[in-house]
């Protein structure tokens, strides 16, 4: 996949000898602090950024796409809290918990340019990771207190030293750099605290805040921790973070939508999945639109073949159905997905370029469907 930075070894250093103790982690139950690093989750140690002591690292199988932004995410719960095992759910975590996703780019040649990623966690087996080679942008932290889940949003500052409370938002101009030479300016739109129940309010019934990317069939994976690759499901329930895991092989589990080997079918999916489902379901934000795109639905009009738009407005791009089967370019999801527009893109949120890449992958799904419209 040559159009996405993937971090090369240098990047991946492993600052032995010289680096700092983890900072120890902690649970603020009614404050938030003003600088990232009161936290303890993660923290800038000499010319690495590195997680705190049993704060562990995650990933997805699919992420979801952030204007090519790298993602670095972590769990962490105080002693004797542990989350249980929820099937069709995010974990249920206790109260006392802290998640943390923390976005960056990759450095390029060029002074002021950075390098398009994939939405994973390039870093060393122990957490860390090389500051020389890359440029923080802003860490957003979930925690669990007992009046619910609450979004605490900061902006990392010039010097790469910390972030700060950032309630406000922000739009950071950057260039991001192509495989053909060519640079694309764009404004990274960092959200504010209320916008960030646009996406982190699944359900619209009780609008309340609550993680959407740990579920099991994103975190069945492998991911190479310090004492060796391990299952990151299995390893929760080693570390004393999850009960009930029935095992990796009776757990859900989502394509990688970059693998090739994977079916079309399950890379499109789970593409739809990571990017669209917490809105697109029956009780998400998008329930009006009578669209669900969760990844165990049926096709059919629930999953939009052949159905007629109900809460587009004008981003239907006069195309009469969501998906027309085998029909690429008549069909709104892919148009909604390859446009900037504010009134016609989708995700609505998130972004601010077209992820070229996944437009290629829903196009390939869509035409390979068997069927039309009439």
């Amino acid at each position: 996949m040559s159009w996405l930075v993937r971090i090369a070894a240098p990047l991946l250093v492993v600052l032995a000898g010289c680096s700092a103790p983890a900072p120890s982690p902690q649970f603020h139950a009614d404050t938030n602090p003003q600088l990232l690093s009161e936290w303890g989750q993660v923290t800038i140690a000499g010319d690495a950024l590195q997680v705190g002591e049993n704060v562990v690292i995650y990933d997805l199988n699919t992420p979801l796409f952030t204007d090519y932004a790298l993602k670095l995410r972590t769990i962490w719960m105080p002693e004797g809290l542990e989350a249980g095992y929820r099937e069709g759910d995010t974990l249920d975590f206790p109260v006392g918990t802290v998640i943390t996703k923390t976005f960056f780019y990759a450095r390029t040649d060029e002074d002021g340019v950075v390098g398009r990623g994939d939405g994973h966690a390039p870093v060393t087996p122990d957490g860390r990771l090389d500051l020389s080679q890359v440029e923080l942008v802003e860490t957003r932290v979930l925690v669990h207190r007992e009046t619910g889940w609450a979004a605490v949003p900061y902006r990392w500052n010039e010097d790469q030293s910390d972030a700060v409370l950032h309630r406000v938002g922000d739009v950071i101009p950057l260039r991001l750099a192509g495989d053909d030479g060519s640079v694309q300016a764009f404004n990274y739109v960092m959200p504010d605290v209320n916008q960030c129940a646009s996406c982190h309010a699944p359900d619209s019934n009780t609008r309340a805040i609550a993680p959407i990317g740990p579920k099991p069939r994103h975190l069945n994976r492998d991911f190479e921790y310090p004492e060796g690759v391990r299952n990151q499901l299995a390893h929760l329930a080693e570390v004393g973070f999850l009960s009930g895991f029935p095992g990796a092989g009776d757990a859900p589990r989502n394509a990688d939508w970059l693998d090739p080997g994977e079916p079309l079918e399950a890379r499109a999916r789970a593409y739809l999945d990571a990017n669209c489902s917490h809105c697109h379901s029956p009780v998400g934000p998008a329930d009006t639109s009578g669209l669900n795109l969760e990844p165990d639905i049926a096709h059919g009009p629930a999953l939009g073949f052949c159905k007629l738009p109900i809460a587009a407005g004008a981003g239907t791009g006069n195309r009469r159905f969501d998906i027309v089967p085998g029909e690429p370019d008549h069909s709104i999801l892919l148009y909604r997905m390859d446009n900037i527009e504010p009134d016609e893109m989708m995700p609505e949120l998130g972004r601010s370029t077209i992820h070229t890449e996944g437009v290629e992958l829903i196009r390939d799904w869509i035409a390979s469907l068997p069927g039309g419209c009439g």
